[in-house]
């Protein structure tokens, strides 16, 4: 039985607060000693991306699997309707390279397949595409009071499939628009009372879409016949996140993010002929992402957590189970 939001925050809280309590019990130093960056292993939070860049000649990998399990789904009028038993498998992975020691480049590909009830994909499909460039800014140094800040660049390629889905209407994982995002990542430590660390992340980014010329049925909702366009609405997010550290091995983590997406418009004519418009509502959330950090080395860890939407404006409330692999060559 499909667990509802409420219940797999209240498991997760139950799970990392007695490790954030546990802290000072766990930590080899003690209780007011200051703990050295050094002994600070990190992988990262679930959401927030980091503002520092590779040192150049590095490479870093960081493979997510995800499990989307959408609760009470909203519809293009803004009605709200319940889900049937589904899942919305993904993958994306973090493919990044430090050509200079304050600029990264670097690939995401993503890939997804939907399982529901009402019938699943054909097969695992390929998502959209994207490609990012992160230049930093400042460097955070002990001591000081200058954060890491990093500007982002991004250009999604809309490779995944996306209409002419007819036939498989769950295979549809692409936009079918070129999105360009801009973002201004931040991080910074700070020692506790107890003298562990913690790591903060502030994230703030903003996308714009292009047009994607839609053909029958389509991820937009569009009916068989169909022939028109799909304008994506530009989104808005900001991301605060927290990592602790309570041994040199063990993090708890919490993103806490805002996003905001405009309105996505479709206009065509159906099968029939006939002017067909439809315009999606302003949607708003609230997202929580709360998870553990093992560290095996200062190069190597991995988090298990979920990205939960309890409610919002307009949007499906979801919990979305994450692990992910973070490696650093």
């Amino acid at each position: 039985m499909t667990s509802n939001p409420r219940r797999v925050a209240a498991g997760l809280a139950a799970l990392l607060g007695p490790l954030a309590l546990a802290a000072p019990a766990f930590a080899t130093d003690a209780p007011a000693a200051r703990q050295a960056v050094s002994d600070a292993w990190w992988t990262g939070p679930i959401l927030a991306s980091g503002a520092s860049t590779l040192p150049k000649g590095h490479a870093l990998i960081e493979p997510y699997l995800y499990d989307a399990k959408p609760y009470g789904a909203i519809d293009g009028e803004g009605k709200r309707h319940d889900v049937p038993d589904a899942d919305g498998f993904g993958s994306l992975t973090y493919l990044l390279y430090g050509v200079t020691d304050t600029f990264t480049a670097g690939v995401i590909p993503r890939f997804g397949y939907a399982r529901t009830k009402a019938g699943s994909s054909s097969g695992v499909q390929l998502g959209d595409f994207t490609v990012q460039g992160q230049y930093r800014l400042t460097q955070w140094k002990e001591g000081g009071r200058t954060p890491t800040i990093s500007v982002l660049l991004q250009e999604t390629l809309p490779i995944g499939r996306y209409d002419r889905l007819d036939d498989r209407p769950h295979d549809g994982f692409g936009s079918g628009a070129y999105a360009t995002t801009l973002g201004v990542n931040s991080q910074t430590y700070f020692w506790t009372p107890n003298g562990r660390i913690l790591r903060t992340r502030l994230n703030v980014a903003y996308t714009v879409s292009g047009h994607a010329d839609v053909e029958g049925v389509s991820v937009y909702g569009t009916p068989t016949g169909f022939d028109g366009r799909a304008k994506p609405g530009d989104s808005f997010n900001v991301d605060l996140a927290f990592e602790y550290s309570i041994t040199r091995q063990w993090v708890a983590a919490l993103d806490l993010a805002y996003q905001r997406d405009a309105s996505t418009k479709v206009s065509g004519v159906d099968g029939a002929g006939v002017a067909y418009a439809r315009r999606s509502p302003v949607s708003q959330a609230l997202i929580l992402a709360p998870a553990v950090e093992y560290n095996f080395s200062p190069a190597v860890g991995v988090i298990m957590g979920a990205r939960i939407v309890p409610a919002g404006r307009n949007v499906t409330a979801s919990v979305t189970p994450v692990i992910a692999v973070n490696y650093v060559l």
